[in-house]
């Protein structure tokens, strides 16, 4: 385990990469692993000497600089968004926490003026927590999906249809009955397409 003194290194610069311009938010992610991974928000030491402990990372989040990093679940989530494995260890780090998009009483952020301009990843997010509940429970197939979405060769929505979470849709063009037909062919099974053209010969209300 690291010592306060070397954990401080990765607080500060973490910190201080958040309250960098939206150019510079490019470090954040692999810094938040190290941070999430070494558990380096647990105990570190500030510019001044004093020894910072924290029971729950939603505290150290929130807390102003230098004892926490002064921002919010949100914005991390957002900075996060293309990065799956980082977003699945905040994930871990929050389970079972309260009030992760909120500041610690109005205590103010240093990092309000930063726009991500991109919505949080809450639908892997979800994704990546459903599989792993999974694989904890001894789901083999959840495990290894989670480690494919994890790597970057399947998305969260792909795996959560492969482990039968989700129910795979199309969208198809109303107006042109020839289009919708094709498109139906493409995706589904041909008892499923029977099932369907008795449904619609169906005249009873």
């Amino acid at each position: 385990m690291n010592t306060p003194k070397a954990n401080a290194v990765l607080v500060e610069a973490l910190s201080s990469s958040l309250r960098a311009t939206e150019n510079g938010l490019g470090t954040v992610p692999d810094l938040l692993r190290r941070v999430l991974q070494e558990e380096s928000w647990r105990e570190f030491v500030t510019p001044r000497g004093e020894i910072v402990h924290h029971e729950q990372f939603v505290e150290f989040v929130t807390t102003p600089p230098t004892h926490g990093l002064g921002a919010t679940i949100d914005l991390l989530k957002r900075i996060l968004a293309d990065d799956r494995e980082t977003l699945d260890l905040l994930d871990q780090a929050l389970k079972g926490q309260d009030g992760g998009d909120r500041l610690s009483g109005d205590r103010p952020t240093n990092v309000d003026n930063v726009n991500i301009g991109r919505p949080v990843g809450n639908t892997a997010e979800t994704a990546l927590r459903r599989l792993r509940k999974e694989a904890e429970a001894g789901n083999a197939q959840a495990a290894e999906l989670r480690a494919e979405v994890l790597a970057g060769r399947l998305s969260p929505h792909a795996a959560m249809i492969r482990a039968g979470f989700r129910s795979k849709t199309v969208s198809v063009p109303l107006g042109k009955p020839e289009s919708i037909a094709s498109t139906l062919r493409r995706h589904m099974k041909p008892d499923q397409l029977r099932e369907l053209r008795r449904l619609l010969d169906d005249d009873s209300p």
